[in-house]
């Protein structure tokens, strides 16, 4: 039997192949990109510079540097001012660490684990997909995750979760990929510095300086699960 002649609109399966590959480059670009992994999520620059002498302009007060120490849990409550400017706690539930998990961790991913919040996508939209599933705050409570808003600095932001309240001014977090290493930074400090203390610009600890770092952060809000009140919605 004569094989059949393709008929003079077929298109010669030559040209099809590159079509179908870039569609399926496509699709896993935008799975990966939903999911939050992906190259660029490498290329997210976070803090490098220490802090310097005088504070920065956008900080509401000075900020002494200082060393962070195992905590020591006092038999009695302390008494905090709200009033006293934002300083660095006597000792902290544990020094900041860096650990280097066995593949690379971007933040989105770590969050999702430590908090099982159930939100994809970069972590520059979590705080608008969030809403309606958790709730959203504006000041931090242990186990949230603390969103940091998109910016030129911070192209795809950055998510956080808190594990200790030390002040009103001050909380602790762990979080992945803070130094673009695919690592996991724990215990780190972070630093209220908006004039109202609502927690809308931050610091976060240098570990290379072992400071707070010089650059200010804007802040989204924080997401909780299982809490149905204080929403900022």
């Amino acid at each position: 039997m004569a094989p059949l002649c393709a008929q003079a609109g077929d298109r010669p399966v030559s040209n099809i192949t590159p079509k179908v590959a870039d569609l399926t480059r496509d699709v896993t670009h935008d799975v990966i990109s939903f999911l939050g992994f992906g190259a660029n999520q490498a290329n997210n620059p976070t803090d490098p510079q220490p802090v310097a002498e005088k504070a920065s302009e956008h900080a509401a007060v000075d900020v002494p540097k200082a060393q962070i120490t195992a905590r020591e849990y006092p038999s009695l409550p302390v008494v905090v001012d709200a009033a006293a400017p934002p300083r660095l706690p006597a000792a902290v539930a544990a020094a900041p660490s860096v650990e280097t998990p066995l593949r690379r961790l971007f933040c989105v991913e770590y969050a999702r684990m430590r908090s099982g919040l159930a939100v994809f996508g970069d972590a520059k939209h979590w705080w608008e997909r969030a809403k309606n599933l958790y709730a959203r705050l504006p000041h931090p409570v242990e186990e949230a995750v603390m969103v940091f808003s998109g910016s030129k600095r911070l192209k795809r932001g950055h998510v956080a979760v808190v594990t200790d309240i030390v002040s009103p001014r001050q909380i602790i977090v762990d979080q992945a990929n803070w130094q673009n290493k695919g690592e996991i930074d724990h215990a780190t400090p972070v630093l209220d510095v908006s004039a109202g203390n609502d927690w809308s610009l931050v610091r976060v600890w240098d570990m290379r300086s072992n400071g707070f770092g010089s650059h200010v952060y804007a802040i989204s809000g924080f997401i909780a699960k299982g809490i149905t009140t204080a929403s900022r919605d």
